[in-house]
C-alpha cells in the first residue's frame, strides 16, 4: 500500500554520529559565548558534513529530526551572524551584543538536542526556527 507508515529501527551507529556532530557543535557553541575559548570553524563544518552525509541513513527513524535541528541551526545562526556582522563595523557593543544573543540562542539549541537525544526523543520541528 503506498500510504502505509513504515517505521525504521535506527541503528546504533546513528545515535553514535548524533553524538559526535552534538559534540562538535557543543564544543564551538561554548567557544563562541566564553571569552578566550575559541573553537575552529573546522569543528562547525566537520559537524555539519556528518549531518548531510548521514541524515539520509536517519529517514523515517526518531533520529531524523535531531540531523535536521542541527543543520537548521547551523544555517539560522550563520546567515543570522552575516545578516548582523554589519553592527561590528559600524559599532562594537551593538556587534557584540548581537553575537553574543545569537551565540546563546545556538547553545540553547545544541543543549536542548542532547537532552532530548539523551531521553531518545525526536525534536519537535514543527517551528521554523
Amino acid at each position: 500500500m503506498p500510504n502505509d507508515i513504515v517505521t525504521v529501527e535506527p541503528d546504533d551507529s546513528l545515535k553514535t554520529w548524533g553524538w559526535v556532530s552534538y559534540i562538535l557543535h557543543l564544543a564551538v557553541a561554548i567557544g563562541a559565548v566564553l571569552p578566550g575559548a575559541q573553537a575552529s570553524i573546522g569543528l562547525l563544518v566537520i559537524a555539519l558534513v556528518i549531518d548531510l552525509v548521514k541524515r539520509d541513513d536517519a529517514a523515517g527513524t526518531w533520529q531524523a529530526s535531531h540531523f535536521s535541528w542541527r543543520i537548521r541551526s547551523v544555517l539560522w545562526a550563520g546567515v543570522l551572524y552575516v545578516l548582523t556582522s554589519w553592527l561590528w563595523l559600524l559599532f562594537l557593543v551593538p556587534g557584540w551584543i548581537a553575537w553574543a544573543l545569537i551565540s546563546l540562542w545556538f547553545l540553547y539549541r545544541i543543549i536542548k538536542g542532547m537532552v532530548r537525544m539523551n531521553a531518545g526523543r525526536p525534536m519537535d520541528t514543527s517551528h521554523v526556527i
